[in-house]
């Protein structure tokens, strides 16, 4: 193929087969728009606190401190209540309710579960703030400084045998 002056190769032609696709990638550390362009330039990585932010919202706030709730044993959920009344006999089989906010890096949790009886109550809740605090914060890195817990209901075990006459 004959590239005269004013022709282009065909590594540099688009339009000719197998062109652009087979020109080299930029060397390591240099941006695609040629040396001195680019975060690698200036010599330094920038900081963590300059790549962004990541933010926990409420939400996932509350599902984390659920699923620690519920990686406790001896802790049941919370029947739906209404006006103080349970709306629901089987408050063991429920999910624990769980309500967060976060503020900055800090977190607050409010808890309502069930626990199973005849455990130590006060043990229990121990077990499940601790529990809580740890995966909040391994997963999410927010301190939980705060964690009510209001326990509604004892769970009591289902006796075998037992039947309504």
């Amino acid at each position: 193929m004959n590239t005269g002056p004013g022709r282009p190769s065909p590594a540099q032609d688009p339009t000719a087969p197998g062109g652009a696709g087979t020109a080299a990638p930029p060397a390591e550390g240099r941006g695609a728009a040629g040396p001195g362009t680019g975060p690698a330039s200036a010599g330094a990585v920038a900081s963590p606190e300059g790549r962004g932010h990541t933010g926990i919202t409420d939400r996932v706030l509350e599902r984390v401190a659920a699923c620690a709730v519920r990686e406790v044993e001896q802790v049941g959920g919370a029947a739906p209540r209404m006006l103080g009344v349970p709306l629901g006999r089987d408050a063991g089989r429920a999910d624990p309710r769980v309500s967060g906010h976060v503020e900055g890096r800090m977190a607050i949790v409010r808890v309502t579960l069930s626990v199973a009886y005849p455990a130590p109550i006060r043990q229990v809740v121990h077990r499940v703030r601790e529990h809580v605090v740890s995966r909040v914060r391994e997963l999410t890195g927010l301190e939980a400084r705060q964690v009510d817990i209001d326990v509604t209901r004892l769970i009591h075990p289902d006796e075998p045998g037992r039947r309504v006459r």
